[in-house]
């Protein structure tokens, strides 16, 4: 069992000022712990009725609200509150100290949600799972495979012309889609097509047209797949199985979506497979891109399958909904933007290409990317199932089993964490005076479960917004207003989001 004095030294982790709130709820956890009530069970904690949850989530905000739950629970409850969606009973966690006593007590084998409906498709089609959706041992097998092509930082490195090529035809797409006084409309469109070449070049070693002037059908059918299945993710995930059968329309709509994307990934791993096997000779072809690596793997083509589909998906929203927000907010924010750009040319040198060995010397680039992602995560909450055993989190006993959100969009916009949170303020990450606990903002998650393509995701980002700024100036829409962002189980722009790309 946790100790009070634990408890509070991890309170004490953040700054005097954040920690405040967190020490006086402690203080009172530690006066109930004297009284004899140490192990607080899930009766004893707050929270909305099933009726007030329902009311809250549906008529007055909607699935697409569900992050600003997160700022009414944390006000209304404190730290921690449970609340029932449909059938799941779920326990909120919102402070960093909190959410730290919940990870490092996860286990051997962490375990994510349930992603109940992802996972009754792949039993409906007969398909594997992969990281995404697969837990225990299986999940660690191909984690163990993928982390030495894809956290490896020399690894990753080594991708940095890949990305670059994919990079310039961005640029040259952004030249060819502006209209007059350089305005690109809806550039988070534009994103999801460099998402995805820029993963696909990484996973294939190969392009798929998603930046020519006319997009492949295929592509087009792959990026709205994705969107829907997003859209229904939530609502298929609390409707009882029972339901499929009495209302078929949804799941086959949610089922058709999945079809369509495990149907474009197969269909590229097996096109470069056999591209690979004309260049042999009999013998192996040396390959250095993933869905080869994986295929020569002792795997079934099956899990290869799978998991090359969801690295598709995940590598798409991560880089599309990040640039959006980061062209956005350096719009709104010429200094910084300026101040960027300065960074970028002073380490170029004169080069017009930036290299992965290049980003090490741009800590405004790193800041800059921090603090958006601290604004608008790709994923507004995480969650864990702890299995092996019932913990103490904050004075309280979570049965194993129990479905644990980390409320992260709640911790990243907390006053009492970051001061002036819903502000633009990049340089907070560069001031040594000013620290924050290490939970506080974690877009890509921590530990075991962290995201596999972190690396690959950020070295993106990087290239990307370093090239544009050497390339053009880039303004707010002139007639556009403020945009904010949405959930769809992810985070993202809310309205379409136009910029000014004027040429340097």
């Amino acid at each position: 069992m946790i100790s009070v004095r634990r408890m509070l030294q991890q309170a004490m982790r953040v700054s005097g000022r954040s920690a405040f709130p967190l020490l006086k709820w402690m203080e009172r956890w530690a006066e109930g712990a004297a009284a004899g009530t140490a192990s607080k069970t899930l009766d004893n904690m707050p929270g909305p009725s099933v009726l007030g949850f329902t009311w809250d989530l549906f008529p007055r905000r909607g699935l697409s609200k569900l992050h600003q739950l997160q700022l009414e629970g944390l006000q209304r409850y404190g730290p921690m509150w449970k609340a029932s969606f449909g059938p799941i009973l779920t326990v909120h966690v919102a402070h960093p100290a909190l959410i730290e006593q919940v990870l490092r007590q996860e286990g051997q084998h962490p375990c994510r949600s349930e992603l109940s409906s992802w996972k009754d498709y792949r039993k409906l089609r007969g398909h594997h799972y992969g990281l995404l959706t697969s837990e225990g041992e299986e999940w660690q097998e191909v984690r163990s495979l993928l982390a030495k092509h894809m956290l490896r930082p020399k690894a990753v490195e080594a991708y940095d012309k890949t990305i670059n090529n994919v990079v310039s035809d961005l640029i040259a797409k952004l030249r060819q889609r502006r209209h007059p006084e350089g305005l690109v409309t809806n550039i988070t469109q534009e994103f999801y097509y460099f998402g995805l070449e820029g993963i696909s070049s990484v996973l294939f070693e190969s392009r798929l047209g998603c930046l020519d002037p006319v997009v492949p059908q295929e592509t087009e059918n792959f990026i709205q797949s994705i969107n829907t299945m997003f859209v229904m993710t939530l609502p298929t995930m609390v409707m009882p199985r029972w339901l499929h059968w009495l209302f078929p329309i949804p799941w086959k709509h949610f089922c058709r979506c999945w079809d369509n994307m495990f149907e474009f990934a197969k269909g590229q791993i097996d096109q470069r497979l056999r591209e690979a096997e004309k260049k042999s000779s009999g013998g192996k072809v040396d390959g250095h891109y993933l869905a080869y690596f994986l295929s020569q793997t002792a795997l079934p083509m099956k899990t290869v399958y799978s998991n090359v589909t969801e690295l598709l998906l995940a590598g798409v929203d991560t880089i599309s909904s990040t640039m959006s927000w980061s062209l956005y907010e350096l719009s709104r924010h010429p200094d910084v933007q300026t101040s960027l750009r300065e960074e970028v040319l002073t380490v170029m040198e004169g080069r017009t290409v930036p290299e992965a060995a290049d980003v090490a010397r741009m800590p405004l680039l790193k800041a800059i990317v921090k603090e958006v992602l601290r604004l608008y995560p790709v994923i507004p909450a995480n969650a864990r199932v702890i299995t092996e055993r019932d913990i103490q989190v904050g004075g309280y006993l979570i049965p194993k089993n129990t479905l644990i959100t980390l409320c992260h969009f709640a911790t990243s916009r907390d006053p009492t964490v970051f001061p002036n949170p819903n502000d633009f303020l990049p340089h907070r990450w560069l001031n040594k005076d000013q620290t924050h606990h290490p939970y506080a903002s974690v877009p890509f998650g921590v530990g075991k479960r962290s995201c596999i393509g972190r690396r690959i995701a950020e070295l993106e980002l990087y290239l990307a917004l370093s090239r544009i700024l050497i390339e053009f100036d880039v303004r707010p829409d002139p007639k556009g207003g403020s945009v904010k962002p949405m959930t769809r189980t992810l985070l993202v722009p809310e309205n379409v989001i136009n910029l000014q790309f004027v040429e340097r």
